[in-house]
């Protein structure tokens, strides 16, 4: 795995390209920053032309050996392939190269471990790695001494019987116990965050969840809108752990507001397993804030990668407000659009630009779940009013000669409760 040391590990980074007008030079111009990320330094970069990854071991023979120069030229650590690499072809890459060989997902779990600050986030991110790590016992040249148990890494024997199968078996008895009280203990976890889901619910507090493709500003929108204090970097994944917090709006009405993990091109299927439960953060919100950075020119490509992946946690059906974000950085003249967003806004979560359009986004769509109401309560009646002042929008009210007369807007569920029967459509 990449290291932070003193002296800086360079890297070559390798990419297949199946198709022509593929993502595959963006891809590979969004790994040299996730190599950054990790601490590292990209030396060069290598694209073959191919109908097909080589299934043996991903680049074709002739393009290994202008890898294996590469290295040389550069006296390079090792190579960071675009794509998860099956064991076959990281063990071929390997025995070919005489060098340390990582794929996109070994990289984006380092990064990960390195930024994950939380209990639950660490523990997420060790059960990604476990499992992705299992599967790559047999030949790995990596020791497995980093993984919780300390065992030591699996011994190549020649053949498949002998002290060697027995080692590697100790090896994946280990994994597997460690990957079981993994499971358990987040199992935990995820039942402390329905419990804390079920009591917003009983507050009727709404929940607006930010999601967005990583470094597209989210954490910078979360500090500025509520001082939460959460890490600002111009890094990929700089801030991993779910952070919530309370937002009151122009209106008097409070939301919490909910960051979320960031999402990213071939976002390792280990990772959306392990952090499933802090991911549908998502799944449960009354709105989804989508940031969009707008700068960048691959926004459109971001902005879909971010809808399939909130489709393939099953996250649908919400209202969206898309914040495309970072406009003091834009150049072009043509604005972007977002034909599944309900509202979009153009800010800068930076400068404050737009914010207050983004809040009255918000309230809007929170408002239309409501129903304005103009009736009197009862001197008797205090407890109702009180439903209405806590969970409602006020907007006035008048001590008259039968009660209280009052104009506000009821969340539709609880009108049916305050006044004994659902309002007209």
């Amino acid at each position: 795995m990449i290291e932070n040391k003193e002296e800086q590990e360079r890297v070559i980074l390798v990419g297949v390209r199946v198709s022509e007008g593929d993502d595959t030079e963006v891809s590979l111009l969004e790994l040299e920053e996730l190599v950054k990320t990790a601490g590292a330094e990209t030396a060069a970069v290598v694209i073959q032309n191919r109908e097909a990854v080589h299934p043996g071991t991903y680049v074709g023979k002739g393009k290994i050996g202008e890898i294996a120069e590469l290295i040389a030229l550069h006296k390079a650590d090792g190579i960071v392939c675009d794509d998860e690499l099956s064991p076959a072809q990281m063990k071929n890459l390997e025995d070919a190269l005489e060098c340390k060989v990582m794929d996109r997902t070994m990289l984006i779990l380092d990064i990960f471990a390195q930024h994950a600050r939380t209990g639950e986030g660490k523990l997420q991110v060790e059960l990604a790695q476990l499992k992705y790590r299992s599967t790559r016992l047999i030949g790995s040249h990596s020791a497995l001494s980093r993984i919780g148990g300390g065992a030591a890494g699996a011994s190549g024997g020649i053949g498949t019987r002998g002290p060697g199968e027995k080692k590697l078996e100790t090896d994946r008895r280990i994994i597997r116990a460690r990957i079981a009280q993994l499971n358990r203990e987040l199992e935990q976890v995820k039942k402390n965050r329905e419990v804390a889901r079920s009591m917003r619910e009983k507050n009727r507090m709404p929940v607006i969840a930010i999601v967005g493709y990583t470094n597209a500003g989210k954490s910078t929108l979360l500090n500025t809108l509520t001082d939460a204090g959460v890490l600002e970097e111009n890094k990929l994944f700089a801030t991993l752990d779910t952070t919530t917090r309370i937002l009151k709006l122009d209106s008097g009405e409070q939301v919490l507001l909910t960051d979320t993990v960031g999402f990213i091109r071939k976002l390792p299927h280990h990772l959306i397993d392990a952090f499933r439960s802090t991911l549908e953060e998502a799944k449960y919100a009354d709105m989804i804030l989508h940031v969009v950075d707008a700068s960048n020119p691959d926004a459109d490509a971001q902005m879909h990668i971010v809808y399939e992946t909130l489709a393939n946690l099953g996250v649908k059906d919400k209202p969206v407000i898309t914040a495309f974000n970072k406009q003091d950085l834009v150049t072009e003249q043509e604005a972007r659009k977002d034909l599944k967003a309900d509202y979009t806004v153009r800010i800068s979560a930076k400068h404050g630009q737009g914010l207050p359009e983004l809040l009255d986004a918000a309230a809007r769509i929170l408002r239309e779940n409501k129903v304005y109401t103009e009736c009197v309560f009862g001197y008797a009646e205090g407890n109702k009013l009180a439903l209405v002042r806590k969970y409602g929008q006020l907007l006035s009210e008048e001590y008259v000669e039968e009660g209280i007369a009052v104009k506000a807007y009821i969340p539709r569920d609880l009108y049916g409760q305050i006044f004994g029967h659902m309002p007209a459509r």
